[in-house]
């Protein structure tokens, strides 16, 4: 199947596939600030409520300027992907989004996939720009900020790529039992989670990453590189449940429940496991 395609990256395989620290996830309602930067409003809340790190969940926003990215052909360099030119959309409507708060460099860094459309226009989706995106109006939104495990952006020898890499951090004794994780390119996700997820067993999946042809379970992506959104998922004794929204290179979404085992990692995946009980 196409899904099973292995992408050639320019450096040596990591061995480790997988990262997966512990960390604890406490639930936090945030208000984001309009008229500044998101990636501005994200830090400011986040700090405001004691933490550094974290995932939110956005939906239902309005926003003054959206700028964002989709995926894009190889640039030749030996990276198996890299990102189209900037689109813009002015007066947008962000229907649903994931957002990880880590750093770079020792200062805030966000990571956000969503799905946006102009006010009556078709749905699209990509990568963020929390830089360069304003909102029209305040935001309520519900996440979880963590302690223990941060994403830190480090240099990855086996793609090419600066990538979110968790990394441990003073924990808390408060919030829930949670992994903080990462998988690596070429490898299938339902197979990598009961894994990484062991010591949990029964949890919550939330993150974000990039799938080679992403397969739904009534269809397939037709792109070797994707954009996705997991926007509801679970781990427990019978597998892994994911259902995602993706898009490719023709900038064209599509959603549904991945279809296990038919899927394998494009570049990575930035996944937060919080246990259930």
């Amino acid at each position: 199947m196409t899904a099973r395609r292995v992408l050639t990256h320019p450096g040596p395989r990591n061995p480790a596939r997988f990262t997966a620290l512990p960390c604890r996830a406490r639930p936090v309602e945030l208000q984001l600030q309009a008229g500044i930067p998101v990636e501005q409003a994200v830090v400011q809340a986040f700090s405001q409520a004691g933490f550094s790190a974290g995932y939110l969940r956005l939906a239902d926003a309005s926003f003054t300027r959206l700028s964002y990215v989709i995926p894009g052909p190889a640039p030749g360099d030996g990276r198996a992907a890299w990102y189209s030119a900037t689109h813009v959309i002015e007066d947008a409507v962000l229907a649903e989004a994931g957002l990880h708060l880590g750093r770079k460099n020792g200062a805030p860094f966000l990571h956000c996939h969503g799905l946006w459309s102009d006010v009556g226009g078709p749905l699209r989706m990509g990568h963020l720009l929390t830089g360069d995106s304003i909102l029209a109006r305040d935001l309520h939104v519900s996440g979880w900020g963590l302690s223990g495990a941060t994403l830190e952006v480090q240099p990855d020898p086996e793609t090419g790529f600066e990538l979110f890499t968790p990394t441990a951090t003073t924990s808390s004794r408060t919030g829930q039992p949670a992994l903080l994780c990462r998988l690596r390119p070429n490898e299938d996700p339902h197979a990598l989670l009961p894994q990484a997820g062991a010591t949990l067993g029964k949890a919550r999946i939330e993150g974000l990453g990039s799938l080679i042809n992403t397969s739904f379970t009534d269809g397939t992506q037709d792109s070797y590189a994707t954009e996705v959104l997991l926007r509801s998922g679970r781990l427990d004794r019978d597998g892994v449940t994911i259902e995602a929204a993706s898009v490719g290179l023709d900038g064209e979404p599509m959603s549904g429940i991945l279809h296990p085992h038919d899927n394998r990692i494009c570049i990575t995946a930035e996944v937060l496991l919080i246990a259930e009980p």
